[in-house]
């Protein structure tokens, strides 16, 4: 289980940044170079590399040579697992709003019972 939770860490990190959110959801789109992932960014091609190397090195991207460009690749497992990981607080979020809900509609039922003039 620690090794999962330290895996998360670096996917959670290498997300918190919006560069490389952007770069993730340009290489939904295929694979691309450097160059091609700098483009639209006003850094420069070292910055957008060290970017690279954090989603790599969260396991959100691997990179290959393809004879002389070298190719950045979207490996979606890693955010498939972040996604499920998250999607269990969303099940208590949903269940505590749930409670919530019903406790709010108690204390309107109450109140409303209680007619106007009286106190709470």
């Amino acid at each position: 289980m620690v090794l999962m939770v330290d895996g998360l860490s670096a996917v959670f990190g290498a997300l918190a940044d919006p560069t490389r959110r952007a770069i993730l959801q340009r290489l939904a789109d295929g694979d691309a170079q450097v160059s091609d992932l700098a483009a639209p960014f006003k850094i420069s091609q070292p910055a957008i590399s060290k970017h690279l190397k954090v989603l790599e090195n969260a396991g959100l991207i691997t990179r290959n040579r393809v004879a002389t460009a070298r190719l950045s690749h979207l490996e979606p497992d890693k955010l498939k697992e972040a996604s499920e990981y998250m999607e269990r607080y969303k099940k208590f979020w949903g269940a505590s709003f749930d409670k919530l809900d019903g406790a709010l509609a108690a204390f309107q039922r109450h109140t409303t019972q209680k007619g106007p003039g009286h106190d709470v």
